[in-house]
């Protein structure tokens, strides 16, 4: 699979599922959750929405270098999952047999993570870039 593709699909699927779980959270959830337990949720709906936005502009961004792409690409994934999927599991834990509470440690590396997707990003477009860059 090209890289574009890998990225507009990444992106597409925290997307489409960040729409989901949000419409879950404000409707399903709702009455089941304190405020702060649903503030929290939608944080990791909104973190999620905003980095399969970023998701899709990588997949058209030709001049970050591949190596820094494929940097980004994993660090997103990995990060996405571990902060926003830990803040629902979290969110919702008085409904689950297991306490996610034991793994909440995942949160703050799953944010780590992504803080590092973005300054990989950023220095990437500092770099200059001598030959023309295409995936």
């Amino acid at each position: 699979m090209d890289r574009q593709r890998k990225f507009l699909i990444l992106g597409s699927i925290f997307g489409v599922t960040a729409v989901i779980l949000g419409a879950f959270g404000a409707h399903a959830l709702k009455e089941m959750l304190s405020a702060e337990a649903l503030a929290s949720f939608e944080t990791g709906v909104k973190y999620q929405m905003y980095h399969a936005l970023l998701l899709l502009f990588l997949g058209v961004e030709k001049r970050i270098q591949p190596k820094a792409k494929n940097a980004i690409y994993y660090l997103l994934l990995v990060g996405i999952i571990f902060f926003s999927f830990s803040i629902y599991l979290l969110a919702t834990n008085n409904y689950t047999n297991f306490d996610f509470k034991s793994i909440a440690f995942i949160t703050p590396i799953g944010g780590t993570l992504i803080i590092i997707a973005w300054f990989v990003m950023l220095f990437s477009f500092f770099k200059k870039n001598k030959n023309k860059v295409s995936d």
